[in-house]
């Protein structure tokens, strides 16, 4: 790979709070090493219909602390198929942009792996997902954010349910993966998690409720992963009220509140060294590969095993659970 004199940088699939702050970073490194930084707008799609703009330092001014992603993001089915993809890079060399980072999620990353290996074009990943699900990254931009978030709004949600002796079911994202539930509902004393990656039938729950209602338990807060195979927090409530009628039982469901927000201190932090370190891996020849925290320390991961491999959920948290809640 030649010298890099332009480089490209886009936001894609769901946005994240301190995506702004990555993109701050990738711009702002870029010109200190006499690289022409490139926004594309809309994600995937701005490649595709040539959403280009420079970018000087003073246009990323004062958004470190904005929540989503001035560039806008984007899922793009045309960028899925072959001809998308050979239109992206076409506009790509028209711009003569050598070189391109990407900050997103899974999806985000499939895509820049498929399209770095098609054409030869150096692509480098920064992992932006509320969901902190991608494997070779402690944390991922955002999964701090949305956490205090859901802390934030179920404690406000817990004086209600202890003033009203309300059984609450918290439902909070997390399609494929428990990681914002089991944290969020251990910051928040939840009586009961109930997460993708923990098989805990009906019954179960039912034990639980009766023996909290022997202790005359003054509420109840239960998260919920949207992805639990129970069918979410609505129809799970429904289960629940045919044996506890005496609960009044109500379900909250948090939303895309989840993604909004000004970044952490964390997420600003950790995005603006992702950025520095995902300018600095293609200045040192790398590609295809996403830059992530592990242990403390930047690490580079081929996008091929941050891929293919699932991230597991820390046990010692799951086993918490029951203890806290004896």
């Amino acid at each position: 790979m030649g010298k890099i004199k332009r480089l490209g940088v886009l936001t894609s699939g769901g946005d994240a709070p301190g995506m702004n702050a990555a993109i701050r970073a990738v711009v702002r490194t870029a010109i200190y090493h006499d690289i022409t930084p490139v926004g594309i707008r809309h994600g995937y799609q701005g490649l595709i219909k040539s959403h280009f703009q420079e970018l000087a330092s003073k246009e990323v001014s004062d958004i470190i602390q904005s929540g989503g992603t001035f560039l806008k993001t984007f899922r793009s089915e045309e960028f899925k198929t072959v001809a998308g993809r050979q239109a992206a890079y076409d506009n790509l060399r028209e711009a003569k942009i050598d070189a391109l980072i990407v900050i997103g999620g899974d999806g985000t990353f499939k895509g820049a792996r498929i399209f770095g290996e098609e054409f030869d074009f150096p692509v480098v990943g920064i992992p932006g997902t509320i969901d902190n699900d991608l494997y070779g990254t402690d944390y991922t931009i955002g999964y701090d954010t949305a956490l205090n978030t859901i802390v934030d709004a179920v404690d406000k949600i817990r004086d209600t349910a202890s003033s009203h002796n309300r059984l609450f079911f918290i439902e909070v994202m997390g399609r494929d993966a428990g990681f914002l539930a089991l944290r969020g509902g251990i910051a928040c004393g939840a009586e009961a998690i109930l997460i993708p990656e923990i098989e805990r039938d009906i019954m179960q729950l039912r034990n639980y409720l009766e023996s909290g209602k022997r202790r005359k338990k003054a509420s109840n807060i239960i998260f919920v992963a949207e992805g639990d195979e129970s069918g979410g927090a609505f129809r799970l409530a429904e289960k629940v009220r045919e044996d506890f009628s005496d609960y009044d039982i109500r379900v909250t469901v948090l939303g895309h509140i989840q993604r909004g927000g000004k970044p952490s201190a964390f997420d600003r932090v950790m995005a603006s060294q992702l950025g520095v370190a995902a300018v600095d891996a293609l200045l040192d020849t790398q590609r295809n590969i996403m830059v992530g925290f592990m242990n403390r320390e930047v690490v580079h991961v081929p996008f091929n095993r941050t891929i293919k491999h699932n991230k597991e959920v820390n046990k010692h948290l799951i086993e918490l659970i029951d203890v806290l809640n004896v």
